[in-house]
């Protein structure tokens, strides 16, 4: 018999909170709500120091506003909506807005990932070759990056999201997650090629995610061997100081992304699933901005200099 095509569902049902004690919820909301507020606050104030501030247009600053704008919109296309859902009983989200989101946080969430790794690039070209560092990262090169990025992180988010909603759907349709994500859905599909898009969209995620984290290893392993071979300890302390923020990030990025990914699945993990995924949509870019403001010296005095001018100006 021909197979039945049961993918014209109207909604999907999120349960990812459902499982936790109603009284909860509201704690969730706030705690989620200010960290998410401090989230654009953070990133938005970098983007105007830098945009005000003369000495900051540099390329590693043009970067740190392009991860600043990923971040913003990939948070936007997920946290609302989970903000939404803590404090509504009805918990369901339409076919296409489920498509919607998946394509957008795949989308930004790659790109992230790409500029962090052109980021570790520019720091290599700074401290491994800092006399063809203006040659190299020109502005139309930085450009060129930055775009780049954006058009491979766009490439991955259609890829991933119109392989897995060309699938089937029948039975449930409720969706163990806060979010539309792949693992999830993959387990609601049915259809003789479940198996092989849910091989191939693993494989696409896996290798664009392990090539950016080894790209920015091989990075730091050049820049390591440079920073050892400068003979003052002032000037190794200066080179690093320069990746230390950035360096912190990649930690923070992948190693929650890890635990993740990599932890046991099953049902008797779904609250701590759930908890976790909450520490790499809220917790991570939450951090963000925290550490490139404390750890960069430079951005450190030009956000003084911008709020004290801005205070002034308001007095």
């Amino acid at each position: 018999m021909p197979e039945v095509n049961h993918s014209s569902v109207s909604e999907f049902i999120f349960i990812g909170f459902s499982t936790f004690p109603r009284q909860l919820l509201p704690f969730f909301f706030l705690l989620f709500l200010l960290m998410y507020l401090f989230t654009l606050l953070g990133n938005l104030l970098i983007m105007a120091t830098v945009w005000s501030e003369r000495s900051l247009h540099t390329p590693m600053y043009l970067f740190l506003c392009a991860l600043s704008i990923s971040e913003i919109l990939y948070t936007l296309a997920i946290i609302p909506r989970m903000l939404a859902d803590l404090l509504s009983a009805h918990h369901s989200i339409t076919f296409l807005a489920c498509a919607c989101q998946m394509c957008f946080s795949f989308t930004f969430g790659f790109t992230h990932s790409l500029l962090l790794t052109v980021m570790g690039y520019d720091r290599y070209v700074a401290i491994c070759h800092p006399l063809r560092y203006n040659v190299l990262m020109s502005p139309r090169g930085c450009a060129w990056l930055v775009a780049g990025s954006w058009a491979c992180g766009s490439a991955v988010g259609l890829v991933v999201t119109t392989a897995i909603f060309r699938l089937s759907f029948c039975g449930s349709h409720r969706i163990q997650h806060f979010l539309c994500h792949v693992p999830p859905l993959l387990k609601l599909a049915c259809g003789s090629n479940v198996p092989a898009v849910a091989l191939g969209v693993g494989l696409v995620c896996i290798t664009a995610l392990l090539g950016c984290f080894l790209l920015i290893l091989l990075s730091y392993a050049f820049i390591v061997n440079a920073i050892l071979k400068i003979p003052s300890a002032e000037g190794r302390h200066k080179a690093f100081s320069t990746c230390a923020s950035h360096l912190i990030v990649v930690v923070v990025h992948y190693g929650f992304a890890s635990v993740i990914y990599l932890k046991p699945k099953g049902p008797h993990f779904q609250e701590g699933d759930t908890l976790m995924a909450t520490t790499y949509t809220v917790l991570t870019p939450f951090l963000s901005p925290i550490i490139f403001s404390l750890r960069n010296k430079e951005l450190k005095i030009a956000l003084k200099k911008t709020f004290l001018k801005r205070l002034h100006s308001n007095a």
